[in-house]
């Protein structure tokens, strides 16, 4: 088959499948809508309709401007569609691409037209996405702005791509323009390489203090410790691990701690040319070792020669304390926090406890260790043991150090599980947010308050800021894929559920969260088969969330014995740990038996864990979601009282 070079167009309707199982008729004229539009711009700009898609069709152009031109055309036709008609369901999505083709009869072939396809479910509905490709032929010939969405892994591609969006006038507000990719860095687990191996500790948090130096540097993206911990002593080249993150820079080194002396030694590179951009090695004494950091963030801005929106005094970051005992207790308090397990978890706490008893003026300790504490209510502790002495902390912290990010970041937890409070949640990690603009974990709370108030479209865009920041949190990944579903697109739901079990085929939490989008979207075969995927988490203990996920998927798939086997464990079996009436109550939900059910998540409530905002909108619930106990519990929580379902049921009412 010959092979030639064209501009391959993608478009899809938003929301098909729900409006097809709800309106049949009203779904085939939208399509009939889209390609009577199409028909009469195609020949404009010399294009052919190579074929249907179901609810999308594949276009092939002679050219990237012709592309780009016709569906800029396209969006403005269906939105002047829309005000006329007033029909909010008609929107359409376009991604187009630009690579070598292959022919096969009137249809075309090859890995452009994949690559095109997974670009069209990045668009906004309504919106246009471009490759790179595209964006090089058009940038300086069309009069649109365009935005760079920042490297992006995309389902069938071994390595991101970077993707633009087309600023249409009539749509939302542009999104913040992301960074180029010289300034997102990764800065790597220092390696420790000193006599004593229990010296880990200090090159692991120091490691993190410097990415928290780093992070203040405003226009500079920072990707967060929990996805670089992944290459710690890593075979990989700096090449690969920078296409895997997306960063355009890596700092990597080592630490040599030897009694009150410390060697840092330090290199960035360029990751795609893997050229040394600048190295150096800091000889200091051990107090010296706040002035490392600044130093460092200061050095490195210069090397990447960026333009900072702050003047250079105001990047250096206040030393958290003048202890150097208190700041080694406190690394070790991140250490411990940073891993899995109850034990870790104590063993964290321990460590705060001790370095805010060393220096009662230590804020970041406070809030550190605050922010910990509100996080475990609920999971593995009591909230009602939980939220009170998170808030001491908390506040404590507070009165220290009223402007550290880490203080707003905490008091937006803290308001949102503790409280509910919903408006204050969101202002506070706003405001951490504007003190620390890489801070993820301030994005992904920030995206959670804006899923459970309605709010999808700003959602979807916080969601991605945090993957783009820390590509390994995969409570992000799951929650982005739930808000698609939620927004009433079940493809880029299906796309995003399916790209995150592809980055890591080994993970059985990966395959469950895949299995459940396709159960909610009706395709039952494909989710019991990744569902047989989870096998390995009847390993953990009764009590563990894996353990308790699979449970509750094996209930929807029918698997009931499995499901209640893991109930009675939990129940039967003494000294499995804190398990919340949230657990056990959806588990009986489950498995159908509503009494049982709606009694624990009354009392889940009454006890102070209050987790029903994080799974309220799941399909195991949908039998008791009509109950006036379970409606008065929505209510007490400010949650909406309905939520949408693909199998067509009415959208949920935002907050």
């Amino acid at each position: 088959m010959a092979r030639r070079l064209a501009a391959i167009m993608f478009t899809d309707l938003v929301g098909y499948t729900s409006l097809s199982q709800s309106d049949e008729q009203g779904a085939l004229q939208l399509v009939q809508e889209q390609e009577r539009l199409l028909r009469s711009i195609l020949a404009t700009h010399h294009g052919r309709k190579v074929k249907s898609t179901g609810d999308g069709l594949l276009l092939e152009f002679q050219n990237a401007l012709e592309a780009v031109e016709c569906g800029v055309e396209l969006q403005r036709r269906v939105h002047e569609h829309t005000g006329l008609n007033e029909d909010p369901s008609f929107r359409i999505r376009v991604g187009i691409h630009l690579g070598d083709v292959q022919r096969r009869g009137a249809d075309i072939l090859g890995d452009s037209v994949n690559i095109a396809a997974r670009i069209e479910p990045l668009a906004e509905p309504g919106g246009i996405c471009l490759s790179e490709a595209v964006h090089a032929q058009v940038r300086n010939k069309v009069p649109y702005q365009m935005e760079a969405l920042g490297p992006t892994l995309v389902k069938g591609v071994r390595e991101p791509i970077q993707v633009y969006r087309i600023v249409l006038p009539w749509i939302s507000a542009p999104a913040p323009e992301a960074p180029p990719a010289s300034q997102r860095i990764a800065v790597l687990p220092l390696a420790n390489i000193s006599a004593d191996p229990a010296d880990e500790y200090f090159a692991a948090g120091l490691t993190e203090e410097l990415i928290s130096a780093l992070s203040q540097i405003r226009g500079l993206r920072v990707i967060a410790h929990t996805s670089v911990n992944q290459y710690k002593s890593t075979t990989k080249t700096v090449s690969q691990i920078g296409s895997e993150l997306g960063a355009g820079t890596i700092l990597e080194g080592s630490v040599r701690r030897s009694e009150r002396r410390i060697r840092v030694a330090l290199q960035l590179i360029d990751a795609k040319s893997q050229e040394h951009l600048w190295a150096t090695t800091y000889d200091r004494e051990l107090s010296d070792v706040f002035h490392i950091q600044t130093e460092v963030a200061e050095r490195t801005a210069e090397a990447l020669r960026l333009k900072l929106l702050t003047p250079p005094e105001e990047v250096e970051r206040a030393r958290p304390t003048k202890d150097l005992t208190a700041y080694d207790y406190y690394l070790k308090a991140v250490y411990f926090g940073t891993r899995d397990g109850i034990e870790n978890r104590n063993e964290s706490f321990r460590w705060y406890e001790k370095a805010t008893q060393r220096d009662p003026a230590f804020a970041l300790a406070f809030a550190q260790w605050g922010c910990a504490v509100v996080r475990a209510g609920g999971w593995s502790l009591p909230g009602k043991e939980a939220y009170p002495k998170a808030r001491e902390l908390i506040e404590r912290a507070r009165e220290l150090s009223p402007d550290l990010p880490e203080v707003h970041g905490s008091l937006g937890v803290l308001a949102l599980k503790g409280n509910l409070d919903w408006a204050t949640a969101e202002a506070e990690l706003r405001q951490a947010i504007s003190l620390q603009p890489s801070y993820a974990a301030a994005h992904f709370w920030l995206a959670v308050v804006l899923f459970t108030t309605g709010r999808f479209d700003p959602a979807i865009e916080e969601f991605r800021t945090t993957i783009q920041l820390d590509p390994e949190n995969t409570d992000a990944w799951d929650w982005l894929a739930q808000t698609y579903l939620q927004n009433a697109d079940p493809q880029s739901a299906v796309a995003t559920a399916e790209l995150q079990r592809d980055r890591d085929p080994t993970s059985a939490m990966n395959h469950g969260r895949l299995g459940m989008i396709y159960w909610m979207i009706g395709r039952r075969e494909e989710a019991e088969k990744e569902f047989a995927a989870t096998s390995e988490l009847t390993k953990l203990p009764p009590n563990s969330f894996g353990r308790w996920a699979h449970a509750t998927c094996a209930a929807l798939f029918g698997q009931r014995e499995e499901a209640q086997s893991c109930l009675s464990a939990i129940e039967e079996v003494p000294g499995t740990g804190y398990v919340s009436s949230w657990m056990r109550g959806l588990l009986y939900a489950s498995l159908g038996q509503k009494e049982q059910a709606l009694t624990l998540l009354e009392k889940d409530e009454r006890e102070g864990d209050r987790l029903l905002w994080w799974y309220f909108w799941v399909p195991n619930l949908d039998f008791v979601r009509d109950d006036p106990r379970f409606q008065a519990l929505l209510r007490e929580a400010k949650l909406p009282l309905t939520v949408y379902h693909p199998s067509g049921a009415a959208p949920r009412t935002p907050v």
